[in-house]
């Protein structure tokens, strides 16, 4: 291959994000490369006129102010508020209330859930043995908030220096722990997380000695959605089974999960999709990459005739800014071409959603738009496309199919929708069994295997059919 096509195959396979990093480099590298100038002359000389009235206006105001007697005292008709802007102040965190002004981008990152214990630990009265302790088994905290690892295992950690210290002391300053905000971290399993927690909110909780019983003995059955022999081991009704369930409910089964805060990523689009007077239109995201051009006022030093030195370097550097801008031009075309055969396909999706997403396949694309696979396979790989229904990766709108039996096809995407559909609308007390679901599509005239069917619960994280079992 020629650098020509290596360098425009190395830029279509690029993120959005890498991509700006490859032009950044370009321009730093590149002195015939240079942003387009946008900027209108005229404008600016009409702005600099305006600035210069105002300032004359402001230099005319200062002096009358200057040459102006001012009283001893001075009468006020203002409050405080009128002159600062005050706002709320938490009385939790201590910091400032910014309730109208919150922004989807802000950093939300705080401690993390170590350091939130560590620092209860430095205010709680540990002696320096027990310190250790309590450092060792907040080290080996997981991020939702339970301890994995077992006492021996800490006590193995301490190392020679705290060989004499027992299971026991190692058991007492844990519970100290789960006791430390949030209540039930450092919880060795489900149960004694729940257990933990019950005990705090035990003055407000009725039937505390059934819900105690139902936790410690039998939430494994309850897991299962196993109700009559909840029922009948702990002699309740199904009213009184459906209030001890909603009570747990109530409870943090993750207690860590409130002090670890991811940090928001997000998507930018390379291609937006709008709909103009019923027809779909697709442009580029303009905030991806700047305009680029080349250097004129360099490229006019260059000399034909001349070897020197200087001028072969700017004739190499031309050559590479030329080569790089006409990959530019053809990444975006072939990025908008191919966007353009997905939404033709794919209209019925954009107008009424994943149950009318149509099967495709990366040769389909390819013999549309007349490249090879390969080709089609780098476009599609983290670009974006933005619609009114949401931001979705174009790889998004390939899938595969099953056979109809009125001979058309039907994607695997609108199968997740529809099983999604049915579940949502299933009465909790019988829910349908992947088989149901399986025989409710062939009377569609989907024909789809009851395996074919756990598959797709499955990648939606929908849970079985004896799981999803409710009471009311």
């Amino acid at each position: 291959m020629t650098p020509q096509l290596q360098q425009a195959i190395r830029l279509l396979q690029l993120s959005s994000l890498e991509l700006q990093a490859e032009i950044q480099e370009a321009l730093e590298t590149n002195p015939l490369l240079e942003v387009e100038d946008d900027f209108d002359h005229d404008d600016h000389s009409a702005i600099q006129q305006e600035s210069e009235k105002v300032i004359a206006q402001e230099n005319q105001d200062v002096s009358q102010l200057e040459n102006a007697s001012i009283p001893d005292e001075l009468p006020t008709d203002s409050e405080w508020e009128d002159t600062f802007d005050t706002q709320p102040v938490s009385l939790l965190s201590g910091q400032v209330s910014d309730s109208g002004l919150e922004r989807d981008n802000q950093d939300n990152s705080g401690d993390s859930l170590q350091e939130h214990l560590l620092w209860q630990m430095r205010l709680t009265p540990f002696s320096a043995t027990e310190q250790e302790i309590a450092a060792t088994i907040i080290d080996s905290i997981e991020d939702d908030g339970y301890l994995k690892i077992t006492l021996e295992d800490i006590q193995q950690s301490l190392g020679d220096e705290y060989s004499e210290v027992e299971l026991d002391e190692i058991e007492a300053v844990l519970h100290r722990i789960q006791h430390f905000d949030p209540v039930g971290v450092a919880a060795r399993d489900l149960r004694e997380c729940l257990l933990i927690q019950l005990k705090l909110y035990e003055a407000e909780i009725d039937q505390l000695a059934l819900l105690t019983e139902l936790i410690d003995k039998h939430l494994d059955t309850l897991a299962k959605r196993d109700y009559a022999q909840i029922k009948r081991a702990l002699k309740i009704t199904d009213e009184e089974l459906t209030e001890l369930v909603r009570s747990i409910q109530l409870l943090n089964p993750r207690p860590g999960s409130h002090i670890q805060q991811d940090k928001t990523e997000y998507i930018v689009p390379d291609v937006y999709a709008r709909k103009v007077n019923g027809r779909w239109q697709l442009s580029l995201n303009p905030d991806n990459a700047p305009r680029l051009q080349v250097a004129e006022h360099y490229a006019q030093l260059i000399k034909r005739a001349d070897n020197s030195a200087e001028n072969t370097y700017l004739k190499n550097n031309l050559q590479e800014a030329r080569w790089f801008l006409k990959s530019l031009q053809s990444r975006n075309d072939t990025l908008l071409k191919v966007a353009a055969a997905i939404v033709d396909r794919q209209q019925g999706f954009l107008d009424h959603g994943d149950e009318a997403m149509k099967p495709l396949v990366l040769a389909y694309i390819a013999e549309i738009v007349e490249m090879h696979e390969s080709t089609i396979s780098r476009v599609t790989t983290r670009k974006y496309l933005h619609t009114p229904r949401g931001i979705f990766e174009l790889k998004y709108f390939f899938s595969s199919h099953v056979s109809t039996d009125n001979g058309g096809e039907c994607s695997a995407t609108a199968i997740r929708a529809i099983i999604k559909k049915l579940v949502l609308a299933e009465n909790p007390r019988k829910p349908l069994s992947d088989s149901k679901i399986a025989d409710i599509l062939v009377d569609q005239g989907i024909n789809v295997a009851r395996r074919t069917i756990a598959k797709y619960r499955e990648t939606l994280a929908i849970s079985p059919s004896n799981e999803r079992k409710r009471l009311v």
